[in-house]
């Protein structure tokens, strides 16, 4: 069984969300997703100062298996990228909720749609395997 966080929101196409302190979101992929898309090589990120609505395409990530499209689960600007994933995309396989973070965004005003909860997103996960 992946881990999934109880602190975490979720999206249905495995990205976790978490809200900071400071009211910006930081956004990542699941320990399931990176399981299913097996090593990375690759990440391509938003570039900071972009805007992202919901479910706009923010990135790709790509392994030795397939290339799949990073949708943004929020609304808001771009503030930061983690550039360690430039030279270490593997990063995200080792530590997904942690280290391989992938952006964070100052969110628009009332952009907060209704994410999964860890239960929801387990049930969700495992209804499709």
């Amino acid at each position: 069984m992946s881990e999934v966080p109880e602190n975490l929101k979720y999206t249905s196409s495995h990205e976790w969300v978490r809200v900071e302190q400071d009211g910006t979101v930081t956004i990542g992929i699941t320990d399931h997703a990176q399981h299913e898309l097996g090593d990375l090589v690759f990440v391509e990120l938003p570039e900071i100062g972009t805007h992202l609505e919901i479910e706009d395409a923010s990135g790709v990530l790509e392994s030795v298996k397939a290339a799949s499209d990073l949708y943004c689960p929020i609304a808001g600007k771009v503030i930061a990228i983690n550039t360690a994933l430039d030279d270490t995309p593997e990063l995200i396989n080792q530590s997904p909720y942690d280290k391989a973070w992938l952006f964070k965004l100052e969110p628009t005003e009332n952009s907060m749609p209704t994410l999964l909860t860890a239960t929801q997103y387990i049930e969700s996960i495992t209804n499709t395997e």
